[in-house]
């Protein structure tokens, strides 16, 4: 084989192993049960919080830690574990965006993020009507 060819087939190989990587990595949100099953992969996970259980936050070799309960979109509930503060308006969120794995029998949570409920109400505003007047 010439020189070049062996270059080209070198570079095929290399791309497709980079999409085949990006595939495999890519991130669809699963629910509690799925992520049980594969403990220490990393998962996204959205839902609501449990108002009614406790969050907990206490201090954990020098490190914020805040537990909570939270179910997921098909039913699944379980106890998070979240190392930082917590959230502004956690208690008010309307769904919760957990990326991160379990570890026992509590998820374990990298990342956190809310989706809060709206400031403005569309049934608030007034229907405006405008007059253009040429000149």
């Amino acid at each position: 084989m010439k020189r070049t060819h062996i270059i080209a087939l070198v570079f095929i190989v290399i791309a497709i192993g980079a999409v085949i990587s990006t595939v495999y990595n890519a991130d669809t949100y699963a629910s509690f049960e799925e992520a049980r099953k594969h403990p220490g992969r990393e998962f996204h996970i959205i839902g609501e919080l449990i108002k009614d259980k406790p969050i907990e936050e206490k201090v954990v070799s020098n490190t914020l830690m805040m537990t909570f309960f939270m179910t997921d979109n098909q039913g699944g509930e379980t106890r998070v574990t979240y190392f930082g503060a917590k959230p502004q308006d956690f208690e008010k969120s309307d769904q919760v965006v957990l990326i991160g794995a379990f570890e026992g029998d509590a998820f374990v949570a990298s990342s956190l993020l809310l989706k809060c409920p709206s400031k403005y109400n569309p049934n608030e505003f007034e229907e405006t009507t405008y007059v253009f007047s040429e000149e």
